[in-house]
């Protein structure tokens, strides 16, 4: 059996650096003990990147992960252990803030090119068939797609699920619904971007 420090009274008081090493032999109240100790900073740094508290929460969890996964790679001579799970929450913070953004540009593409479809008055034959070609198009591309994706793009589009109602119907995390919904729009935007000179 490992012995620990924290078999012994007064876990309040063993370094981070000790549950780090606890972490790393797979010791559960070690994370326990770290992140009560430090979520709420990690959870300020956090808020002040993503400000939104679902995926602050998201993001929280994907540390905390990490660090059970790479404990036993944390070295002291990089600093202490807080400084380097702060460092992770600003990276994580900063690629989901990215990701965010670059799924909302697609989306506003994707919504104003079905608006645009939607909404143009139907002058001539010519123009219905080419307009009911690209809705062809549109569906043969989204069928395309890998399933997880073309499931978040149909609940958001078709049915107007928000994202957190795609999450609970697809029993899969809020992070993970938004990232498949990312794809999903970007590679349906690279799929229309030759056909937008063409309506």
């Amino acid at each position: 059996m490992i012995n620990s420090t924290l078999d012994q009274p007064g876990v309040a008081s063993v370094p981070d650096e000790v549950l780090m090493k606890d972490i790393s032999r797979r010791r559960h109240d070690a994370l326990t003990e770290l992140y009560g100790r430090h979520s709420k900073r990690l959870r300020a740094t956090i808020d002040g990147v993503v400000h939104q508290e679902a995926e602050a929460d998201d993001v929280l969890q994907e540390i905390f992960l990490q660090v059970w996964e790479e404990a036993g790679r944390y070295s002291s001579k990089a600093g202490k252990p807080l400084g380097w799970m702060v460092t992770i929450a600003r990276r994580r913070a900063i690629d989901r803030l990215r990701r965010r953004q670059a799924y909302s540009r697609a989306r506003e593409r994707y919504e104003k090119r079905v608006m645009q479809d939607s909404q143009t008055p139907r002058r001539d034959a010519a123009e219905t068939l080419v307009l009911n070609d690209l809705r062809h198009f549109l569906k043969k591309n989204i069928r395309a797609l890998p399933q997880f994706q073309r499931e978040a793009v149909e609940l958001a589009f078709f049915k107007g699920l928000s994202h957190r109602e795609i999450a609970d119907a697809t029993h899969a995390p809020l992070g993970t619904v938004k990232t498949r919904l990312e794809l999903g729009l970007q590679k349906l935007t690279h799929a229309l971007r030759p056909l937008r000179h063409k309506v």
